[in-house]
């Protein structure tokens, strides 16, 4: 039988930081869900889950560490810096 071992990852707090500003720039409050780490047990087999930003009905994904941040899934990715461009024209849709 298959054991996965599941241990959630803290977000940065650097990056929650810019998060909020960027909301709240934008004067929308975000929902951020931590990222976890899965593991499978006896292996050397890991996923780690990137943390979830709702903002209007959107799933943003970031990753600790990093500078992009990706829409929805991980095929479509923005730089950071771009967020708030991208809310502001989400809000006005």
């Amino acid at each position: 039988m298959i054991k996965i071992i599941t241990q959630e990852l803290e977000i940065e707090s650097n990056l929650k930081q810019r998060l909020e500003f960027i909301c709240e720039f934008c004067h929308i409050k975000p929902t951020i869900i931590n990222g976890s780490i899965r593991k499978i047990d006896k292996t050397n087999l890991s996923y780690i889950e990137p943390h979830k930003i709702i903002v209007k009905d959107t799933t943003f994904l970031a990753f600790n560490y990093s500078t992009d941040i990706y829409v929805g899934s991980l095929n479509k990715k923005i730089k950071l810096v771009e967020l708030e461009d991208y809310i502001k024209n989400l809000l006005n849709a």
